[in-house]
């Protein structure tokens, strides 16, 4: 390397690599952002059944002011400025915290050729939301049975034990019952016992919950089970899994 490369770098206090800077271009529709801004307040004091839609204030622009804008261009920015304004809140969430040692859990679906013959089966994912690295295991199904060795494998191959661990509202670990109490299934609370870990179940339908496992789901059907794999046995299957998987866990988080 050149002397004035090194030179410029000892110059520098921070030498974190800098995240590329999205140019913004400007917009057709930026000159009537104001106009659009106006009649969506206007809208507050209106009757809910009765205000404007991207449709109807994209009539308007055309039909009213000239505007030659497309009618997906203002249904994003109507529905950007909805946003900002909170004219029309939907659901709001906070980001969960996860702090380290603590563990999301969740099953997913695929298709392998078990033995020659085409297969569906399901693959356990055990996702450690802090670090962004995420673990699987291939298993049979989603009973009681197969989450405990799931888990076993897991535990076995980290040295540790996760100090809580977030599961769906799943028949083979337990289910909420009517009252918002929890009823655990007879194994996983001996396995639990055991091991010595909290964990908890998510609401139902509420996958938010657990999104970063959801996403690690999805992300190791795409990566490990496409094209279809041939497994023979899957106990030698789930011995390489965890080691050829950490890799995924160097890409930089999204946030």
């Amino acid at each position: 390397m050149s002397e004035p490369t090194v030179r410029k770098y000892l110059r520098m206090d921070d030498l974190s690599e800098k995240p590329p800077v999205r140019r913004t271009r400007g917009s057709v529709i930026d000159p009537y952002l104001p106009l659009v801004e106006q009649w969506l307040a206007e809208d507050r004091a209106s009757w809910r059944k009765q205000r404007h839609t991207a449709t109807r204030i994209w009539e308007r622009l055309r039909d009213e002011h000239g505007a030659e804008v497309s009618l997906s261009t203002v249904t994003r920015a109507v529905a950007r400025l909805r946003r900002e304004s909170a004219v029309e809140p939907g659901g709001a969430f906070m980001d969960l915290v996860w702090h380290p040692g603590e563990a999301q859990a969740d099953f997913g679906e695929v298709d392998v050729l078990y033995r020659g013959a085409p297969q569906r089966m399901r693959h356990f994912v055990l996702d450690f939301p802090y670090s962004n690295i995420g673990l699987a295991q291939l298993m049979p199904g989603e009973k009681a049975e197969c989450t405990r060795q799931a888990l076993l494998d897991l535990f076995e191959w980290l040295g540790g034990v996760p100090e809580r661990s977030v599961f769906d509202n799943a028949a083979g670990v337990g289910r909420r019952t009517g009252g918002g109490g929890v009823r655990w299934t007879r194994l996983f609370q001996a396995f639990q016992a055991h091991y010595g870990f909290e964990s908890s179940l998510c609401s139902p339908y509420a996958g938010h919950e657990k999104g970063a496992v959801e996403a690690k789901v999805g992300m190791f059907r795409r990566r490990l089970f496409v094209p279809t794999p041939r497994v023979w046995s899957v106990e030698s299957f789930n011995y390489i899994v965890p080691d050829s998987i950490l890799e995924f866990g160097g890409k930089p988080h999204h946030a």
